[in-house]
């Protein structure tokens, strides 16, 4: 429900824009500030996240970014001004950041590695495809119904009910025997330098690259980070042990996600471009016409649970990207100004089976071999991955993307803008095969057994030392 709640505001919100921005008074190069806002402090705050959940509870966190949630949901609303709800939408993300990592290691703690997780997992991924499929079609039916700040409210009572569920259904936080500290010098430089970077990534193609305030985020970001690893390689009890890395899958699959959320998950922004500005769709209209690809991707997550289970991680990985590879490149076809949805269709069928079997086997590839007491910092460090591979895709594609659009209107800056998001969709393809050949590098296995655990004792109960990949 959490995840469900987490991916239904990515959609919903981005639906909405066109009309926050027509009723608070947004210029239409700065609307996007409602979308980066949330992506730059949920990139920023998931390593802090991911180690607040493994010190101080993943119950307690978990809950807490829940509350956080519906707060800043609330605030959203209400906002009456641009700086208000850009400031909610922050919050907004320092909640998504919390709640990530805390949802992510309940899951790697209270199911053992192996095929009770990976269903798990799969479940959770599930949820995430109906989430986003539920926010399109949500936040078109409400925009249009009762006006943009409901996209907000409905956050609210779903954030309130699952937080007041979760103190019943999920178990009680276990007594740490010994006292860890919270390395606030190593926080606090990751924090803001990850923060930082993904400010300067976001606002790159928005402000230009060479504007003052870019080049010193950039520059801020690299200081911060160098200062974070000199930090963390002192440290007796370091936010981000170095030593995780050594753990080829966690390597692996923080790798992968990076290159996922930079090809598959620029896809939906450039496909919403071409829906409403290109076709002329309402908000109803897209959040319709991404029912497909969502329920596609659902598919996808449950066959990625099957394969991970019985042909190993690396074999799913292998053939979620090369299904990913053909579905994109077949999806390029619809990017024309002349063509109809149905066009886009088989794209967007075998895309998102392929993106869909990605997502799970990666989460599961990157939970493989970490002991339990640092599951919420690597998943933290797999969330940043994400979260900062995100950033830079859209950087990068947007920037390819409006090449051939200066000075054209009407019909003629409609064919360049589908012109230049066809060339970009090829080169997410082209990138996915990154990704394949990241896989090659895991090693050849089955499926692994995980170790046998006492009768009545979860993983989360024991303080084992890593189990190795």
């Amino acid at each position: 429900m959490a995840q469900l709640i987490y991916a239904l505001d990515l959609n919903i919100v981005f639906v909405a824009l066109p009309e926050i921005g027509a009723d608070l008074g947004f210029p239409g190069q700065t609307q996007q500030l409602v979308v980066s806002a949330y992506v730059v402090f949920a990139g920023g705050f998931l390593l802090l996240g991911g180690r607040a959940a493994d010190l101080l509870g993943r119950r307690r966190m978990f809950v807490l970014a829940l509350a956080v949630y519906a707060v800043s949901s609330l605030a959203g609303g209400l906002a009456g001004d641009p700086v208000v709800i850009v400031a909610a939408r922050a919050v907004q993300g320092i909640g998504g950041a919390l709640l990530l990592p805390a949802t992510l290691s309940l899951i790697n703690n209270l199911f053992a590695e192996g095929p009770g997780r990976n269903r798990a997992l799969a479940i959770w991924g599930g949820a995430g495809a109906s989430g986003l499929t539920i926010g399109a079609l949500l936040g078109g039916v409400l925009t249009e119904n009762f006006g943009w700040p409901a996209v907000f409210y409905v956050n609210v009572p779903l954030a309130g009910l699952v937080a007041l569920a979760a103190l019943f259904v999920i178990p009680r936080d276990p007594s740490r025997g010994e006292r860890r500290r919270f390395d606030l010098p190593g926080g606090l430089s990751v924090t803001i330098g990850a923060t930082s970077l993904v400010f300067a990534l976001v606002e790159g193609p928005e402000l230009g690259w060479a504007d003052p305030l870019v080049v010193g985020a950039f520059a801020l970001a690299v200081v911060l980070l160098v200062a974070f690893a000199v930090v963390e390689s002192r440290s007796a009890d370091p936010l981000m042990p170095f030593r995780l890395f050594r753990n080829r899958s966690l390597t692996v699959g923080m790798t992968i996600t990076f290159v996922y959320m930079a090809t598959f998950g620029v896809l939906p922004y450039f496909l919403t471009i071409l829906m409403q500005s290109v076709h002329g769709y309402s908000a109803l209209e897209t959040g319709l016409a991404f029912l497909i690809p969502s329920l596609a991707i659902a598919t996808g997550t449950q066959l990625g649970e099957r394969f991970a289970s019985r042909i190993g991680d690396r074999n799913a990985l292998l053939i979620g990207f090369a299904i990913g590879v053909i579905g994109t490149a077949g999806l390029a076809v619809g990017f024309d100004s002349a063509a109809g949805y149905w066009r886009l269709v088989p794209g967007l069928v075998v895309s998102g089976v392929g993106q869909g079997i990605v997502w799970t086997a990666m989460w599961i590839t990157s939970a493989t071999g970490t002991p339990a007491h640092e599951q919420g910092v690597a998943n933290g460090i797999a969330s940043t991955a994400l979260n900062i591979g995100n950033a830079i895709g859209l950087a990068v594609f947007t920037a390819i993307a409006d090449l051939g659009t200066d000075g054209k209107t009407g019909e003629a800056l409609r064919a360049a803008t589908a012109d230049g998001e066809f060339l970009v969709v090829l080169l997410t393809a082209a990138g996915m095969l990154a990704g394949l050949l990241t896989a090659l590098t895991l090693r050849r296995s089955g499926t692994r057994q995980p170790r046998p655990t006492p009768a009545g004792l979860s993983t989360g109960d024991q303080n084992e030392p890593s189990m190795h990949p």
